[in-house]
């Protein structure tokens, strides 16, 4: 069984947008692809997880993160990188969609995406990780046993603020400076 690395998409390997909705709005934060490949050499496998709670919000279809989804995997592609899995949640409790109005398992920090992950991809979440730019992140990899590592990109900055000592493993600025922790870390296979 293969460990990952469980990678937040808005604020940590996206520019953070507000409800990205628009493909052309799709920005990679500088370094990010370089992340992704020094993480792909250790043999972890890359997995993308990301609340996405405007479906729910009514503010664009759950098809339009079909189509961010498809735009980032070709952008990778052109770099020649990929991810291995990508998962969302449309869900929120208090959503306006009533169709998506759930207390669901798998909106961060419950651990539903990198358990369907987990079983998609036959991955160990015992020495995995996850890296995020939200206090949800921290707690979505605590609840499990992971490595949590937060990102000052994106929300990161005050969620570091809130942070208590020892709650996220490391506070990295960006993608690549967790990736290059979590490197540091890791055995190349």
């Amino acid at each position: 069984m293969r460990r990952a690395v469980f990678i937040d998409r808005d604020g940590t390997l996206v520019r953070e947008k507000h409800y990205l909705a628009d493909p052309d709005q799709l920005e990679l934060y500088p370094g990010s692809l370089e992340a992704l490949r020094l993480l792909r050499s250790t043999g972890l496998a890359l997995i993308l997880v990301s609340n996405q709670s405007g479906v729910a919000r009514g503010l664009f279809p759950e098809a339009q993160v079909a189509v961010i989804h498809s735009r980032l995997a070709a952008m990778l592609a052109q770099a020649r990188v990929a991810l291995d899995g990508v998962y969302y949640c449309p869900h929120h409790p208090q959503a306006a969609v009533a169709a998506y109005r759930r207390d669901c398992d798998c909106r961060k920090p419950r651990p539903g995406m990198l358990l369907a992950a987990a079983r998609d991809h036959d991955l160990e979440l015992a020495g995995s990780w996850v890296v995020g730019d939200k206090r949800d992140d921290i707690e979505l990899g605590r609840t499990l046993g992971l490595g949590a590592l937060l990102v000052r990109t994106g929300h990161g900055r005050n969620a570091a603020q809130g942070l208590e000592s020892g709650e996220a493993l490391a506070v990295c600025d960006d993608l690549l400076a967790a990736a290059r922790w979590i490197c540091a870390r890791e055995t190349p296979s």
